[in-house]
Order: C-alpha cells, then sequence, then structure tokens
C-alpha cells in the first residue's frame, strides 16, 4: 500500500486503489500530490506527500472556477443545442468560455445561464475523468470542430499521456481537460455570477472566425462575491479608456488602426512630467541616455534572434534597395550597437544606457485592451553591460531603483517573481543556470521575499518580475529585470581586461515601468484620475464669478505660472456653479474661485479635491505650498 505522509508529519497507508480524497479533510475540493494539483479522484500509485486544497487559498479558487466555467459550458449547450464550444480557462478572480452560435447573445441571456447552471449545481453530478485514445476523442467529439482541432494539434507527448486525451465527464457532457476540477458540481456552490458577453477570435487570430466569450466569475462565498462585485463597480469607475476620454488626456482615432493612440495636450503635459522624472532620476543614478531609430535591417534582428524566436509578434518587413527593413519590437539590440561603436576597457564597465524608445509589436486584435494592450509605446528600457563580477551589485541597484521609483506613485509591497527559461529560447542550460543563480542571489541579497515561476522567463534568459497592487487591490506586473548571456555572444561583445585580454560581458535588460502607456493606464486607474499635484495638467483651477473678475483672474495666473504652476482659467462665460463643477469633473487638484471678496482681499478661497473649502488664504503662502507639495512629489494634498 502507498504510504502518503500528510500535513503535521503525519503518515497513513492508502489501501490499493483507493482515492487521495478518502483521507483528506471534508473541506478540501482538490489535493497537491507531491506539490502537484491532482483531482480528490485521483489514485497514487507509490508513495507521497498529499496536501489538501481549500477555497481559502488560490489553488483552491483556481479549481472553483475552472468547474464553474465548465458547468457554464454545459448550461450554454443545454440551452443551446447547436452550440459549439471551445475553450474555457479560470484566469485572475473569475473565469471565461468561448462559443460559437447560430444567434447572438444578449446580455439579457446571462440570467437565463445562471439559472440552468444553478440547476446542474443542484443536480451534484461528478465530474469523472477519463482518458481515451486519440480516435475515441475524435469520435467523442465529432461535432465540435474546435474540440476536434485542439486534439489534432495536440503534440503526441501533450499532457504527459502520449497518445491518450484527457477528458472530463459529467452527466451527458463532456470536455476536453486536463483537470483538476472539484469533486462534482455541487461543489461549485452558489457564489458565481456572469457578467458580460464579449467577442474574441478563435485563439487570438483575426484571420479565425469570431466567437462569443461568456466571462463569469466564482468565490468561495455570497460574501466574497459581493465584495468582488464591489471593486468590479469601482475598476469600472476607474476604467482608464473612460477617463481618458473624460479627462482629454489621448484617443485611438479609426485612421491610426488597432492598438495605436495619439495624446492629446492634457495628456501630453502628463507624458512631459513623467518622462521627466524617469529621464532626471536615471542621469542622477549614473545612467547614459540614449536614442535609436526605428527600424533596421534584417540582419540585425537575425543575429539578436527576434526573426527566428519573436517573428510572429514582428511587423512584415519594409522592402528597399538595401535590403528588408523591420520596426523594432525592441530596443535591445541597439543599446549593444551603441556599446560595440568602439573598443571597451573593464574600467568603462558597468555601462548604463537608457532610452524611452519607441517600439512596435504585432500584437493579434483579440489581444488589444486600451493602453494596457497597445502595438505602438515607449518603453523605459534600460540595458547595462558589465562584467560577470559586477553582476549581482548591478542587479541589486536595479531593485532598488526599482522600489524607488514605484514608491514615488505610491506602491508598495512588491509580488515578486523569479522566471526560468522558456520552452523556447536563445540561451543553452548553462547560460541559464548561471543567470539564474544571479538573478536568485541578488534577491536573496536584497531580502525580498519571491517565489519561482517555472517556464515564464523571455526567450534570451530568466527574469525577474515585480508585481505591484493598486489601490483597490489588483496586482499589477509592472517591472521585469533580466540577465542575457546570449546576447553578448551571438553580438560578440568584449571588454580588454585587466589583464590585457579579451573578455565577454553580460547584459540586464530592464524596464521599471514598462511602456509608458500600460503604466499611464495602471496610474489612471490606481488614482482614479486624480493625478497627484506633479502629475496633473492643470495644477490650479480658477473659478471667476463673472466676467469683472476675469482681470485679477488671470493676474494671478500670471503670478502662478512665473512660480512653475500649471495654471487654466475658466473664461466660458458659464456659472461658477458649473465651473467648480467641471474642475471637478478634470480632477482639478485645486479650484480657486475669484468673486468681489477675493479681489477686495487679495487673498484666496481654496478648494480642494476633497470639496474642503478654505478662505482667506495669503497668495504667497498659496504658491509656495503647491511649489513645496509638487516639488516633493508628494501623494497628499496640501492642509490649509
Amino acid at each position: 500500500m502507498p504510504r502518503i505522509e500528510l500535513p503535521g508529519d503525519r503518515h497513513v497507508e492508502l489501501p490499493e486503489g483507493e482515492p487521495i480524497g478518502s483521507i483528506l479533510p471534508p473541506e478540501a475540493v482538490a489535493a497537491r500530490f507531491d506539490g502537484e494539483l491532482v483531482d480528490l479522484s485521483f489514485v497514487p500509485s507509490g508513495d507521497g506527500k498529499a496536501e489538501p486544497v481549500e477555497l481559502s487559498e488560490s489553488d483552491g479558487l483556481h479549481v472553483l472556477r475552472h468547474s464553474a466555467a465548465r458547468v457554464m459550458a454545459q448550461a450554454v449547450c443545454d440551452l443551446f443545442p447547436l452550440a459549439r464550444y471551445a475553450i474555457g480557462p479560470p484566469v485572475e478572480d473569475g473565469f471565461y468560455y468561448d462559443f460559437d452560435l447560430p444567434e447572438a447573445l444578449t446580455p439579457e441571456d446571462l440570467p437565463r445561464i445562471e439559472a440552468r447552471m444553478a440547476e446542474i449545481v443542484a443536480a451534484n453530478q461528478p465530474f469523472v475523468r477519463e482518458e481515451l485514445s486519440r480516435a475515441e476523442a475524435l469520435e467523442r467529439f465529432a461535432d465540435q470542430p474546435y474540440k476536434r482541432e485542439i486534439i489534432e494539434s495536440l503534440d503526441e507527448t501533450e499532457g504527459a499521456l502520449g497518445e491518450r486525451v484527457s477528458v472530463y465527464r459529467n452527466g451527458a457532457w463532456s470536455d476536453l481537460c486536463l483537470g483538476p476540477h472539484v469533486p462534482s458540481t455541487g461543489r461549485v456552490g452558489e457564489a458565481f455570477k456572469l457578467l458580460k458577453v464579449a467577442g474574441a477570435y478563435w485563439r487570438g487570430d483575426e484571420r479565425r472566425p469570431m466567437l462569443q466569450r461568456i466571462y463569469g466569475t466564482a468565490w468561495a462565498s455570497r460574501a466574497d462575491l459581493e465584495s468582488y462585485l464591489t471593486r468590479l463597480e469601482e475598476a469600472e469607475r476607474r476604467d482608464h479608456r473612460r477617463l481618458g476620454q473624460q479627462l482629454d488626456l489621448f484617443s485611438s482615432p479609426e485612421e491610426l488602426g488597432p492598438g495605436l493612440w495619439v495624446w492629446h495636450p492634457r495628456g501630453g503635459v502628463f507624458r512631459k512630467q513623467l518622462e521627466d522624472y524617469v529621464r532626471e532620476l536615471h542621469l542622477a543614478r549614473g545612467y547614459d541616455l540614449v536614442v535609436t531609430p526605428h527600424i533596421a535591417r534584417s540582419v540585425l534582428w537575425e543575429t539578436s534572434g527576434h526573426l527566428a524566436k519573436y517573428a510572429d509578434n514582428m511587423y512584415p518587413p519594409m522592402r528597399s534597395e538595401s535590403g528588408d527593413y523591420y520596426v523594432k519590437p525592441m530596443n535591445c539590440p541597439f543599446h549593444v550597437l551603441v556599446y560595440k561603436s568602439r573598443t571597451r576597457s573593464y574600467r568603462d564597465l558597468p555601462m548604463r544606457l537608457a532610452e524611452l524608445g519607441t517600439i512596435y509589436r504585432h500584437e493579434r486584435i483579440g489581444t488589444l485592451h486600451g493602453l494596457l494592450r497597445i502595438r505602438g509605446g515607449t518603453q523605459d528600457d534600460s540595458h547595462i553591460v558589465c562584467t560577470p563580477e559586477q553582476l549581482v551589485d548591478e542587479i541589486r541597484s536595479v531593485f532598488d531603483l526599482t522600489l524607488e521609483i514605484l514608491g514615488t506613485f505610491g506602491f508598495a509591497d512588491p509580488v515578486i517573481n523569479l522566471s526560468t527559461l522558456p520552452g523556447q529560447s536563445i540561451v543553452d542550460e548553462e547560460m541559464a543556470a548561471r543567470a539564474t543563480q544571479a538573478l536568485r542571489s541578488a534577491l536573496d541579497a536584497s531580502g525580498l521575499a519571491y517565489t519561482d515561476a517555472e517556464g515564464e522567463g523571455a526567450f534570451y534568459g530568466p527574469k525577474v518580475d515585480f508585481h505591484f497592487r493598486d489601490a483597490i487591490g489588483r496586482l499589477w506586473q509592472l517591472t521585469t529585470v533580466q540577465v542575457d548571456f546570449a546576447l553578448p555572444e551571438r553580438f560578440q561583445m568584449e571588454y580588454v581586461g585587466e589583464d590585457n585580454r579579451r573578455h565577454r560581458p553580460v547584459m540586464i535588460h530592464r524596464a521599471i515601468l514598462g511602456t509608458l502607456e500600460r503604466f499611464s493606464a495602471v496610474l489612471i486607474e490606481h488614482y482614479g484620475g486624480a493625478f497627484p499635484l506633479w502629475l496633473a495638467p492643470e495644477q490650479v483651477w480658477l473659478a471667476p464669478v463673472a466676467d469683472r473678475h476675469l482681470e485679477h483672474a488671470r493676474g494671478l495666473a500670471e503670478r502662478f505660472r512665473a512660480a512653475g504652476l500649471r495654471v487654466y482659467v475658466d473664461d466660458s462665460g458659464e456659472t461658477v456653479g458649473k465651473k467648480v463643477r467641471a474642475a471637478q469633473l478634470m480632477r482639478a487638484p485645486y479650484t480657486l474661485v475669484i468673486g468681489d471678496r477675493e479681489v477686495e482681499s487679495g487673498a484666496l478661497t481654496v478648494r480642494d479635491r476633497s470639496g474642503a473649502e478654505t478662505k482667506g488664504v495669503p497668495v504667497e503662502r498659496f504658491i509656495e505650498a503647491l511649489v513645496a507639495e509638487a516639488s516633493s512629489r508628494s501623494l497628499e494634498q496640501t492642509r490649509w
């Protein structure tokens, strides 16, 4: 009989053929056996360690949502017998499923689908795992073309089943799946809700059929569900696409094509503040600024490995008499050329090159999402070329800079992953091991907590990702730090060492904000459009009560501008109430109502974003306070 280790250093003998769930507490919805998620019906073939997976942990919610997605798909197929179903994975905070249906779904269909889901849950149908041959699986899904395509495209060793295909059945309904699932539909519970219907191309390819995607969410309890729905409402209010339009920051005209954006004057001011801060801080930290072209000949991308490993994300070439040119998807090969422009000595290292460089990636239309997923964006890209001996210290310096920059915006307590090399790579195992160890040593020396993410690295090296939570608790991946031994080898980068011999340097790729477009979207949603003073397009909004107060307001504006403050005078002719309302809608940090009292006294009536109003504030005191607030990049408004 298999000997099973349980939490608390307990051991039990599991009778032959008995499932792992028989020795776990009733609260478990799945199990981890030797670290791998499995169904409670899993039967061990030998000794091992078993741990219960409950709904109170992330793995438990993952299994719950995976199962809820199946129940939803079953409900749709029951209600729409001609439905052809595609894929339905769990995602962060929920799940979705894609369908090819003879008619378009509307939001009014969702309650009907939910009601059928509730019936399936009440039926408490067991989830039964089956392993079929390819031929059996193709026969099982004979009338489901998307399932047949998946089966036919499976590698013979995928899922460690060889020629076997993993299928889950509950009642008369089946689906391809690797699992695991909760034991039965009843364990899905009642804390689920369908959220919306959207379009999605099959496999994210705009050349493939457009499917209907239903999004849903599932939680351990009704209280958790209600809390999440409240957060969703807040996220909707903070949506950067809506606020970007309301605040007149940017737009994506149809003439540009999908995934490309233009910044309006107010957005341009915001971007300038962001870019100036990044450049100034990098110069202060010993970086050198460089500028590189938007295109290059194919030979550069062949040498770097992009054409071999990244071509699907690159735009097609532009033909010319001197060869094929590609717009750049990354800046790193250009920075290599800066390094190679002359012979380098060990005395030149580390060399830290920084650029706000615009990159272009041919993302599939189905993956585009506002400024969060785009086709053209400006990245705060930096590459550090150093000796192997300098590597760990340079990585630690990047970590310190990351915490300083993102702390300025109010982000703290990062969630950090160390991502190892993916399946497709230009790095050999020895290089990958050295790079991974350098990152791990830097993390350990910095005292930063982290977890391992197997296979999530870049094609030219392992990486460390920093994730931060925004004001409403959502986790965003912002900073990436990668160690690269491959590009120095491919480009034959060298430096002359103290021994007067040539040596190979190491390269660190790092983007702290990522693309400025994506980071701007995160900031807009984090602040709800109410930027701290130093980032605000207008820092002071003047609202004259009547035309006779305009001259005084304009005189104040000139004094503010002379002190370096950004000012807007509302001379629209609207009532003062509407002017104040306009300032609130534009998220102005400070609104000054200018009436007879202010003209006569020479003092100010100051209204901040909270609506608090302070009368009789001296002009010079106001200017000094705002200059101090802006220059310190404070996240708090001045209290009068």
